[in-house]
């Protein structure tokens, strides 16, 4: 198939939306990658992975009933798939370590007491009462643990990690967007990917567009329990910064092909519930970004005053 020229804002469109589709196809990898490694889930909050499963069915159910092309409710599809099995890892490590707890404890008590005879030091490393201190000392000892049964892992978590953390997540950036360019690239040559044409009379479903609304509106709700629970612990721990990442990536691209590729007034409000969805997310996780580098330099303090307290 002949491709003719294109016009910048339709190739600016089409880029951007293909890496957008990249970065939601990669999105809960990192994810599901920290929860495995840390065997824990305590990190993340599942009432905001119910609402946002919520907002991918509403979004896949109003795709199909719109009518809208295949591809685009074949990564709904993907989504509420992605979804079910993050949700399900979830529950099943709560679940897990629950029963080890319950092992540890028979009656729901600690197993470790403030003994007269326990030596001082000990005692000061159990933090009861401090701000999310449970979840930052159970997430810190299975790191521990897991370093003792790794001999790589103690020399990668003794180094200071923040700064070579935030270099691989920013690669791997790059790679997605790189990925997105050429996959883009290859179907335009290819002619698997042309232009979409602008339609002027446009018929707008009310249902579909009602659960394109539901669907913002519950993208919108979903970082808020993240937000609080973050707030409340005083600590991101458990949580995957490449994940909130991929996701400011995705909604701003996915923001962008919208506009570029056309602002008549019909198109636009045809689209405005995934605009308001993507804008409003990107705040929110902007607001996430703020916690990591918070939370984070205050459990570097802690290590610190703790490691000196050891020595």
């Amino acid at each position: 198939m002949a491709v003719d020229s294109l016009p910048l804002h339709e190739a600016l469109s089409g880029v951007l939306g293909a890496i957008s589709l990249a970065s939601w196809i990669f999105l809960l990898v990192p994810q599901l990658i920290e929860n495995y490694k840390l065997k824990s889930a305590e990190g993340i909050s599942l009432a905001f992975l119910t609402v946002w499963f919520i907002g991918d069915v509403a979004n896949l159910i109003g795709a199909v009933w719109a009518g809208l092309v295949p591809t685009v409710v074949a990564l709904a599809i993907y989504f509420c798939f992605a979804d079910s099995v993050l949700i399900v890892q979830c529950l099943y490590y709560n679940f897990l370590n629950a029963k080890k707890q319950e092992k540890n404890s028979p009656h729901g008590q600690s197993v470790e007491r403030d003994d007269p005879e326990q030596p001082l030091l000990r005692r000061r490393s159990s933090n009861i009462g401090l701000p999310g201190s449970r979840r930052r000392s159970s997430v810190s000892m299975k790191r521990r643990d897991s370093s003792l049964t790794s001999p790589l892992l103690p020399a990668i978590s003794e180094a200071p990690n923040h700064g070579r953390q935030w270099l691989k997540n920013t690669i791997s950036i790059v790679l997605i967007c790189l990925v997105g360019l050429a996959g883009w690239a290859v179907c335009w040559k290819s002619g698997l990917w042309t232009a979409t044409p602008d339609v002027d009379n446009q018929e707008r479903i009310l249902g579909a567009e009602i659960l394109g609304y539901a669907s913002a509106v519950a993208y919108l709700g979903a970082r808020i329990p993240q937000i609080l629970k973050n707030y409340r612990e005083k600590s991101c721990e458990g949580l995957s910064l490449l994940f909130f990442m991929l996701s400011l990536l995705g909604n701003a691209t996915y923001g962008g092909s919208i506009l570029f590729h056309s602002i008549e007034k019909q198109y636009f409000l045809t689209n405005l519930p995934w605009l308001i969805g993507s804008i409003g997310t990107m705040g929110e996780d902007i607001l996430i970004f703020v916690q990591f580098h918070v939370y984070g330099s205050q459990e570097e303090e802690e290590e610190v005053s703790d490691s000196s307290a050891i020595e």
